[in-house]
């Protein structure tokens, strides 16, 4: 298939980016969207112009740094990863345009290419235990109810992408951070720190400037990994818990 592409350039978050239209062809359906990327990046660099930046590391769903906004959502048209994304999706003569991460905690490094490292200092603020937990025991010495446990493990699919801030019409990162919280603090081992984590992360959250959630949805919607609103409304609770304990 043959495709115009419409991709943000900008050289670094000190200078004005603009869109540079492109064209690419004999693209296969097969192709993931990071491999068509890669074609369109050895056609620049051929006739000497500089290829596009953009994120990837494992490409298989995993890692979360392949953070596109692809014709107006997180990642494309499909509920995945860009790099799962197969241009299939796309039809011969379509023109897909291709922005970065829009949110101020999310600064642009260059062109695609945007700084998510306030996602780590939200982590780094609460997501520890720091109980003695003792030398390491068998997975199954410390009993845990099957339900509990499910929804632990469903939060912690969260890859930190930012698919959420991105989607969110106010740049919110509550569904990531409520997706840390609740796979921590629903764990027994995670308890100890339950009321300190969830004031913490919060506090960061605000401080690196992520929006307020309006409870639009469009973050769970766009997910590629389904985390569910239960978690926003379950970190809430626990927040206002934390904060009427502290204050008692």
């Amino acid at each position: 298939m043959n495709l115009t592409l419409k991709i943000w350039r900008q050289k670094n978050n000190k200078e004005k980016g603009k869109m540079v239209t492109y064209k690419v062809q004999d693209i296969s359906d097969d192709m993931s969207f990071l491999e068509m990327m890669d074609v369109l990046n050895e056609e620049l660099l051929k006739k000497g112009e500089e290829p596009v930046a953009f994120d990837h590391d494992c490409r298989e769903g995993i890692c979360g740094m392949c953070s596109m906004y692809i014709n107006g959502h997180p990642h494309g048209p499909e509920r995945t990863t860009t790099c799962q994304l197969h241009m299939r999706s796309f039809k011969d003569g379509d023109t897909i345009t291709i922005e970065p991460w829009r949110a101020k905690g999310f600064p642009v490094v260059k062109d695609l290419v945007v700084d998510r490292s306030a996602f780590d200092r939200i982590i780094q603020a609460g997501g520890f235990v720091s109980v003695n937990t003792g030398v390491s025991v068998d997975a199954n010495e410390i009993p845990i109810a099957k339900d509990v446990a499910s929804e632990a493990m469903d939060a912690a699919t969260c890859i930190g992408c930012g698919a959420c801030v991105a989607a969110c019409k106010n740049a919110s990162a509550m569904l990531f951070v409520s997706a840390k919280i609740s796979h921590l603090g629903l764990l027994p081992q995670g308890k100890t720190e339950k009321n300190r984590r969830v004031q913490r992360m919060i506090a960061q959250m605000d401080a690196e400037e992520f929006g307020a959630c309006t409870n639009t949805g469009a973050c769970a919607a766009e997910c590629p990994k389904s985390i569910s609103l239960v978690n926003i409304a379950r970190m809430n609770r626990e927040y206002f818990a934390a904060k009427v304990a502290s204050e008692a």
